[in-house]
């Protein structure tokens, strides 16, 4: 039986991604699955993708809207350009996306299964079932418009696919894990995305057993016309008391706010706290080579403790999305410009320590977890910060970082020195 993760409403947003970020995401997001499976295993890269806040902070680490919708749409394409040539290394495809794109998956895997060697036929029918019971059997109000499919060689896979209610200009996503998978009509979600908005006909519940079996009872004795007569007699009878239904089990609910700015009742302040102290405490003694580079300093380090934490966080501490954009910034200018010389140096650092491991170097690597790890110890007692003076100081000095934003480049403050990035001391 899957698992559900969690659930979580996201703003509807539309735009296309600048190529400036498009491109840098796909050099991020590749390189942060290859550090993932090396560390954890190809499964395990699946259960995050399962996860929704997993999946969201990934969004918001590599520079887009931490709060809309179009995070899955840029993250499902920077995957499927950045992994395609890493296929036959790590032994996972993504297929689909958004529109048209979504229309080819069955076809895709059909290809790839004749390549590889799994069931490209079987899994293709199951793309299919799982848009079906999302469009149909989960009848919440929102359309479907992105569908990908990420699949490893031995045949196991995610989905994730999103709908959107222009009325409410909200979107929803689906998260599919066929780890574990014994029914696609019977609470199948590894997550479903989004709060309950009115009446939602959800007949994948193992409550809706009995009314399955008995719609198709009604369907095959009375025939589609006797129906409809029922139907309308029951329109003017009076509604009958209904005996409670089993309340379901509490899951995490993720909401994310309409609002573009990042707030500080978005961010976990301990985390991101304990990030910040890491990177200080740790920069210095296991990034001393790096630290050597010019252009690269403290702003670096930062960034690194919060990828890291994307590569080694445990599920729990991705409940605030928002302290993931504190890495790279927005495309949207929120929290701050995209720093485009930092982005350059995390993506560089990661390809370094990823490409070092596979060679049987861990030393890199190794450091990223530290980081990770510094970050939990010491996030309590961390000195008190405020997020809107980080956020501010970021902006003042995102001109030497390179802040670039959906706006244009970012102009140095009035009557102040571009002094680059922060040195140790």
């Amino acid at each position: 039986m899957a698992r559900r993760a969690g659930s979580a409403d996201l703003p509807l947003h539309r735009g296309q991604v600048p190529k400036w970020l498009a491109d840098r995401m796909v050099r991020l997001g590749a390189v942060l699955c290859e550090a993932i499976i090396h560390h954890y295993g190809r499964d395990e890269l699946l259960r995050r993708l399962a996860h929704p806040f997993w999946f969201q902070s990934l969004g918001a680490v590599m520079g887009m809207d931490w709060h809309s919708s179009g995070i899955t749409t840029s993250v499902i394409g920077a995957l499927k350009r950045g992994l395609a040539p890493l296929s036959s290394e790590l032994g996972l495809h993504v297929c689909g996306g958004r529109g048209r794109y979504s229309r080819q998956t069955p076809h895709e895997l059909v290809s790839i299964g004749d390549r590889v060697g799994f069931d490209g036929s079987a899994l293709a029918t199951a793309s299919r079932l799982v848009a079906k019971v999302d469009s149909a059997a989960v009848q919440d109000g929102f359309d479907l418009y992105l569908h990908g499919f990420i699949v490893a060689n031995d045949g196991r896979w995610v989905v994730i696919q999103q709908g959107m209610n222009g009325e409410r200009r909200q979107a929803r996503r689906y998260h599919w894990l066929s780890e574990r998978l014994s029914s696609f009509v019977e609470e199948p979600h590894a997550a479903i995305e989004g709060t309950a908005q009115g009446e939602i006909i959800n007949l994948t519940d193992r409550r809706a057993e009995a009314s399955r079996a008995a719609q198709l009872d009604i369907l095959q004795s009375l025939g589609p016309d006797r129906i409809a007569c029922e139907l309308s007699a029951l329109a003017v009878r009076p509604a009958a008391s209904l005996a409670s239904a089993e309340e379901q089990p509490l899951l995490p609910h993720l909401v994310m706010p309409a609002h573009h700015e990042v707030r500080a009742s978005d961010v976990v302040a301990r985390r991101l706290r304990g990030s910040l102290a890491a990177a200080a405490d740790r920069g210095p003694s296991d990034f001393a080579d790096l630290l050597l580079v010019p252009g690269v300093g403290a702003r670096t380090v930062r960034a690194l403790s919060m990828v890291a934490e994307v590569v080694h966080g445990a599920p729990y501490r991705f409940s605030d999305p928002a302290r993931f954009s504190f890495a790279h910034g927005g495309k949207d200018r929120h929290p701050f410009p995209v720093p485009l010389k930092v982005y350059d140096q995390t993506i560089r650092v990661m390809k370094s320590a990823v490409q070092a491991a596979k060679l049987g170097r861990e030393e890199e690597l190794a450091a990223l977890r530290r980081l990770d790890d510094q970050a939990r110890r010491i996030e309590s007692e961390a000195l008190d910060m405020s997020v809107e003076a980080l956020i501010e100081e970021e902006r003042e000095r995102s001109h030497s970082f390179g802040g670039r934003s959906v706006f244009g480049w970012e102009q140095p403050p009035k009557d102040s020195a571009d002094s680059g990035e922060a040195t140790w001391s």
